[in-house]
């Protein structure tokens, strides 16, 4: 049974629940969002996915899942409709920015920066050849550190200790590219990076490559507001 949220800030009811139901999505049997997606193309999921950030900016009434009938439906095989790379940054949440996906409907691989490193582009290959998920986001966010950082790098040549050094290392090209630019050198450098690492994907991975030649795969990538809570799918 779901529980009323009148009265919480849409902030607060977001951090508080551990997921929560699509708006037009079921939880029993097994995952009825994920099973209604099979066969659905990548702009359809595409589109499903930027209609539920709409949600999660218009704040609507919702309502806390069970979570328990929805463990159970996916607890024996998983159908995740969308892959998304994003970073480990604590505030980004694709489970709750998306409008509340329940279980076993996306795919998330998270790292600070949202790089595609050898162990992420394999999770990502598996979402895609094993698990059919048409669609791939690349998802950066605003005030990145692990961006915000690789920017100091290229400005002041900082060092950095142990292995935050060659994680960021990894970043520093979309910083430099976009180095002297109009607007914000981190949020260029955002926008840069992940665009770049859209394009690693869809060309360095013969898995990805084959799948998006043939139509079943789309990879995009997008910038998450921190502040306002939209989603821009800058492809």
């Amino acid at each position: 049974m779901c529980s009323s949220v009148a009265g919480l800030s849409r902030r607060r009811l977001l951090v508080s629940a551990a997921a929560i139901a699509l708006a037009a999505g079921g939880v029993g049997g097994r995952n009825t969002a994920a099973a209604a997606a099979e066969g659905m193309s990548p702009d359809a999921m595409l589109a499903k996915l930027k209609e539920g950030n709409q949600r999660f900016l218009s704040a609507p009434q919702l309502c806390v899942s069970d979570l328990a009938r929805q463990r159970s439906g996916v607890a024996k095989g998983q159908s995740p409709w969308a892959t998304i790379l994003t970073c480990s940054d604590s505030r980004v949440v694709p489970e709750l920015i998306f409008g509340g996906v329940g279980l076993g409907e996306l795919f998330v691989a998270r790292n600070a920066g949202n790089m595609a490193d050898t162990a992420t582009l394999g999770t990502i290959e598996y979402g895609a050849e094993h698990l059919h998920a048409p669609l791939i986001v690349v998802l950066g966010h605003a005030r990145c550190g692990a961006v915000a950082t690789a920017c100091e790098v290229v400005e002041k040549h900082t060092r950095l200790p142990g292995s935050i050094g060659p994680m960021v290392e990894a970043i520093v090209p979309a910083a430099k590219a976009v180095y002297g630019k109009p607007g914000d050198f981190v949020d260029n450098a955002v926008r840069e990076s992940a665009k770049r690492t859209a394009a690693k994907i869809a060309t360095q991975s013969h898995i990805v490559a084959e799948l998006v030649k043939s139509g079943a795969v789309k990879v995009v990538y997008a910038r998450y507001d921190l502040d306002s809570g939209a989603v821009d799918f800058l492809s």
